[in-house]
């Protein structure tokens, strides 16, 4: 026999709980146009890299493109279950090149060595959320521990595939997710994944889990993540970031730790390294110092996808990250903020890097340093308000690769349309 005894109250319940959500639902969501935002980012890019050592392919590299980034997002269709679309359009020009200074990746190069006159792609994703459940698939821009799009040229990479975020309980956030297909921020064609450690063995998807909590107050998050690069690798990450107020001052810790190891097929051969980091930091006033420290311990190299950023790593910089197989390295920085001295929207940056110990397939105990500055300003009113000019400089030197000086110039403007 079946007890019906509760089932007014759990019939109750059910309306009241479904009619929260869908009130709530209809709050948030004012519907698919009345929510949509699109915005184009127009970027005009120069790139320059001398090299400074006799054995270089080429003398230097350098081009000029401009970039068009058009991004739409649509809101949700009211309702307990909301509909949306989210899109992006690409499209870069070659202002200057030639073949004897082509292959800074600003633009896509034919065969004979000649950068392209231009280059464009375009995608479409669409999404569904329920409650604080959101669901994309099709061409997205993952920002993940395990996998970050890279936006370092004229246009960013994008990969193929799906994603969840669920953020049902208050600090807490649940994501998974598959990636199939990736086009590279030099490309207007998609294919398939591979990892920076072979970039010519393709797997057939990338798939990852985590999970992340930010709680004391939001100055405090915890994040345990898992991927698998199919038949070539797994990756764990463990990471802890904090802020803490310490009278004028604000200290801040990034912490990580990623363990390697190949899989299934294993058809880059066995892997197996760990990885840990920290970067540190104190802020006064405009004043930011860091110190990073940063071990890659095994027999591989750290492990990520293809083309992808290596913004995870504590010591990322411009042009490396110092994650060969073995290799030890630390970081100072320095950066301004000028609005501590009236002038918002200005920022300055130096930094320099040292990795040795290194393992690569030139040998052994291979050492590098690199050397970074930038100065960065935003234009704060006027016809020209969020106006965005960079100026960075980078000098590189590796026992193990081509020594290089660097200089670009990128003029962002983005436009609200």
């Amino acid at each position: 026999m079946i007890d019906t005894s509760c089932t007014p109250v759990r019939t109750a319940v059910a309306v009241s709980l479904m009619s929260c959500l869908s009130l709530q639902a209809s709050a948030e969501d004012e519907g698919f146009f009345e929510d949509a935002k699109t915005g184009l980012i127009l970027r005009n890019y120069y790139f320059n890299r001398d090299f400074r050592d006799p054995g270089a392919a080429k003398n230097k590299v350098e081009e000029w493109a401009q970039g068009f980034i058009l991004k739409f997002s649509s809101g949700y269709t009211p309702g307990l279950v909301g509909f949306g679309m989210d899109g992006i359009a690409l499209f870069g020009v070659k202002l200057d090149s030639s073949r004897a200074a082509s292959g800074s990746d600003l633009l896509p190069m034919h065969d004979d060595g000649r950068a392209a006159d231009n280059y464009g792609r375009a995608g479409l994703a669409a999404k569904m959320r329920i409650s604080a459940t959101e669901l994309k698939v099709g061409e997205l821009l993952p920002d993940l521990p395990l996998l970050r799009y890279d936006d370092g040229r004229l246009l960013p990479q994008t990969f193929r595939g799906a994603m969840l975020d669920s953020r049902e309980f208050d600090g807490l956030s649940l994501q998974a997710g598959q990636y199939r297909k990736v086009s590279l921020r030099n490309s207007s064609d998609m294919q398939d994944l591979s990892a920076w450690a072979a970039p010519g063995v393709y797997a057939d998807g990338f798939n990852y889990a985590g999970a992340e909590y930010r709680f004391n107050a939001q100055r405090t998050l915890i994040g345990v993540w898992h991927s698998q690069l199919e038949d070539i690798y797994q990756q764990s990450y463990l990471g802890l970031q904090h802020t803490q107020r310490a009278g004028d001052w604000t200290l801040a810790a990034n912490l990580g730790y990623f363990i390697d190891k190949e899989d299934g097929q294993a058809r880059i051969g066995a892997i197996k390294s760990r990885t840990g980091y920290a970067l540190l930091s104190a802020s006064h006033s405009g004043h930011t110092v860091y110190l990073g420290l940063q071990k890659v311990s095994g027999d591989s190299q750290w492990m990520s996808v293809y083309g992808s950023s290596g913004r995870t790593l504590g010591n990322d910089m411009f042009n490396g990250n110092f994650s060969n197989a073995d290799e030890r390295s630390w970081q100072a920085r320095y950066d301004y903020n000028f609005v501590a001295m009236g002038v918002p929207g200005l920022m300055a940056m130096v930094r320099y890097g040292h990795g040795d110990n290194a393992t690569t397939g030139a040998g052994s105990n291979g050492k590098e340093w690199e050397r970074d500055a930038e100065i960065n300003y935003t234009v704060q009113s006027g016809a020209l308000k969020n106006l965005n000019l960079r100026l960075n400089n980078a000098t590189n030197r590796r026992s193990f690769n081509s020594d290089f000086d660097q200089t670009r110039l990128i003029v962002s403007y983005p436009l609200s349309l």
